[in-house]
């Protein structure tokens, strides 16, 4: 891994040490003109022609400040520049750039500074450039904010000025190079066995599910893991506005947003995916995230036989997740009524599954929720597995997940699908079944 830029260069002042990085940069550039090279081979021709250079101008430095400079350059022609080794680095989630002399990262849940810097504004914009251009975005003064994604997948959001005051920033939520399972999560205590098992039943049983949760939770790592419960043999098409998921199944189709134009003009929301996934007969529809007026389209999909579908949405609570739909649904431009809006909801919506990153910064299920039907204009949640915290040790939260005594009104659905899960599993004592059995309309507490 390479060292990042940073304030020890080796004697030589930053202004020269930029200089002379640039003076390289310029001149190997200028070299490998015209010139075609295999992607394997860049790397070595591009040391060759480093060493060249640095003999021709009779350069004598250490052997690190040497190899210091190498990396630099190697990271800027190859690569996303000082950022590159953070983006290396396994340990981190998450690079956050608010500035040429402002780059924070995430490790384990915990944000730190570190000492990286660039050479100045300019040298952020290059990066953002090398980032989008190959993907056909722009971004500029007219255009300051644009989405992109890394050829490995990781999800980018980069903003310039005048919008961003201090200077270009570039968010990177860095791509899992291995797909986690729910065996994993249960071990990393995200969630427990028995809320795997459940959350298997759920989406085997083709009920539609909300994963909510706020930023950087790890709503779309837990879609991931539960789109894998998805049978083979069914037809799956994903809707994202930058590509992240990594559905393992043989027939899924994956379709991504398109910006507009340098005329501004051709377009392609995440509404005209989902309206346009229904002429493509899929059994099941993910989307990535709603957050505009495609939550209207995506619940009529939901309402007229593409169950099974699997969605995410920022909202802190289930019953938040509810009004953020409510929201999401009005910016659609349908003029609908709050109890029609919400009938829509209750019907379309099986399941709100909570994820939470927590303050010593573990992520967990916090809540398992069935959207239990209407009760006049109230839609009605019935927490079916839910995480109790008891203190805190060290830092770390303690606490347990565990089911609240409640067994789902959908409980048919699941039987029906071959999971016939007892009672047991939601926490249910012998008493209980018993009255329940004395009086049939009485739910499991």
């Amino acid at each position: 891994m390479g060292t990042p830029l940073t304030k020890n260069t080796g004697g030589l002042s930053q202004t020269d040490f930029v200089r002379l990085k640039k003076y390289l940069i310029e001149n190997i550039s200028r070299s490998l003109e015209g010139e075609s090279i295999l992607p394997s081979q860049r790397k070595e021709i591009i040391e060759q022609r480093f060493q060249e250079i640095y003999t021709q101008t009779r350069l004598q430095f250490s052997d690190d400040l040497k190899r210091h400079i190498f990396h630099q350059i190697s990271n800027d022609l190859l690569g996303y520049g000082p950022i590159q080794p953070l983006l290396d680095d396994d340990d981190v989630s998450e690079v956050m750039v608010n500035g040429p002399r402002s780059v924070y990262v995430e490790r384990k849940g915990k944000l730190a500074k570190t000492p990286v810097i660039f050479e100045d504004d300019q040298h952020v914009q290059r990066i953002i450039d090398r980032i989008i251009l190959p993907l056909g975005r722009r971004v500029d003064a007219d255009n300051p904010t644009v989405d992109a994604r890394l050829p490995d997948g990781s999800r980018v959001n980069a903003v310039i000025p005048p919008v961003a005051i201090d200077g270009s920033s570039i968010t990177i939520r860095k791509f899992s190079k291995e797909k986690l399972t729910i065996e994993q999560l249960v071990k990393f205590g995200s969630l427990t066995e028995g809320m795997a098992e459940f959350l298997k039943a759920c989406v085997r049983a083709r009920l539609n599910t909300i994963i909510s949760g706020g930023t950087g939770s790890g709503k779309t790592t837990l879609l991931n893991v539960l789109s894998g419960f998805i049978p083979e043999d069914e037809r799956i098409v994903t809707i994202e506005d930058a590509a992240e998921l990594q559905l393992q199944q043989d027939h899924v189709v994956r379709l991504e947003t398109k910006a507009p134009n340098a005329d501004g003009i051709g377009s392609v929301s995440v509404r005209d995916l989902v309206r346009n996934s229904l002429r493509m007969r899929p059994d099941r529809i993910v989307v990535g995230e709603c957050r505009g007026g495609e939550a209207l389209d995506m619940l009529q999909a939901m309402n007229t036989g593409h169950d099974g579908s699997l969605t995410t949405i920022h909202a802190n609570a289930p019953r938040d997740a509810l009004s953020r739909l409510e929201t999401l649904i009005m910016m659609a431009g349908m003029d609908l009524p709050i109890k029609i809006v919400r009938q829509q909801i209750s019907s379309a919506v099986d399941l709100i599954v909570q994820q939470s990153r927590l303050k010593d910064g573990s992520r967990k299920v916090t809540s398992i929720t069935e959207v239990a039907g209407m009760e006049g204009e109230t839609i009605v949640l019935t927490e079916i597995f839910k995480f109790e915290q008891s203190g805190v040790e060290g830092g770390r939260i303690i606490g347990s997940l565990k089911p609240t005594g409640i067994r789902p009104m959908f409980t048919p659905r699941l039987q029906a699908a071959g999971f016939d899960l007892g009672p047991r599993m939601f926490g249910a004592t012998m008493e209980s079944v018993t009255a329940s059995l004395r009086s049939p309309g009485r739910r499991y507490r």
